[in-house]
């Protein structure tokens, strides 16, 4: 059996499954006794070759060629989804690095090509769609749920606390939106920030180091527009038909802090 253990990241996963088909096609040996391991696994085997990915945006890239043209790009966005999960149930189940190289495996073995996605009988494949739909989900709602504030120097800065990693999905999702807008979205839960600058493409980069102080800065017209919005907030509620458990329905409580009507109520 051949380990590889990547990194938690989608180049270091995509890198993982570039060395393993290759070191399948050097030793011919089954994609059957091959494993990927999203960081360090927890008990080393006997009787299993390990190897450490170094993760490498190059053969990461022709991973993604080769699925787009292959194919496609829903399949691949299913991959990337089910990468970018943050799959807490990891130690449980099988470990979500090696479900996407056995679906991938699978994918371009069959003359069903992407549609082997239907296929959820199968275990791997039934993991990535678990991971995917777990996302996708968060993805879909934060991106109704985020909130913009605009700062001193005109930028618009939004917090988010998200289970699984949707910053790149968002980050896309707004410079699409907003193109001509500088704004920064910073994912608190794993620091990190999405940039982008009017007119450009976004750039995710490290937010560990971040001063939180000084995004906490509004201009004039953003304090004065989240006062407006939190007297029109409470001037339509209707105190005899309050109902919280309602509430959290349609906005997830984990969300709340992040809203500035429903800020208050996390303090």
């Amino acid at each position: 059996m051949h380990v590889f253990i990547c990194e938690n990241t989608p180049n270091g996963i995509l890198t993982g499954v570039y060395d393993a088909w290759e070191l399948k096609i050097q030793e011919r040996c089954s994609h059957a006794d091959i494993y990927l391991v999203s960081g360090q696994p927890d008990n080393y085997e006997l009787f299993c070759d390990y190897h450490t990915v170094a993760p490498s945006a190059e053969k990461a890239g022709k991973v993604v060629s080769t699925l787009n043209r292959k194919l496609g790009h829903d399949f691949y966005e299913t991959i990337l989804t089910a990468i970018l999960s943050i799959d807490l149930s990891g130690k449980k189940k099988m470990d979500k690095a090696n479900a996407v190289y056995q679906t991938i495996v699978a994918a371009l073995h069959s003359p069903k090509g992407a549609r082997v996605l239907d296929s959820l009988s199968n275990p791997y494949i039934y993991r990535v769609f678990e991971l995917s739909r777990a996302t996708a989900s968060e993805a879909h709602h934060l991106k109704g749920f985020l909130r913009f504030s605009e700062l001193q120097n005109g930028v618009l800065f939004s917090t988010i606390h998200p289970k699984n990693n949707v910053l790149p999905i968002l980050a896309e999702h707004f410079t699409d939106r907003f193109p001509q807008e500088n704004f920064m979205i910073y994912d608190e839960t794993h620091q990190l920030a999405a940039v982008h600058r009017a007119g450009k493409n976004y750039m995710l980069v490290d937010a560990s180091d971040i001063n939180t102080e000084l995004l906490q800065n509004y201009s004039e017209n953003e304090a004065r527009f989240q006062k407006l919005w939190l007297a029109f907030f409470d001037s339509i509620a209707i105190e005899a038909r309050t109902n919280p458990e309602l509430q959290a329905q349609n906005i997830p409580k984990r969300f709340w802090k992040d809203a500035v009507e429903l800020r208050h109520f996390c303090e």
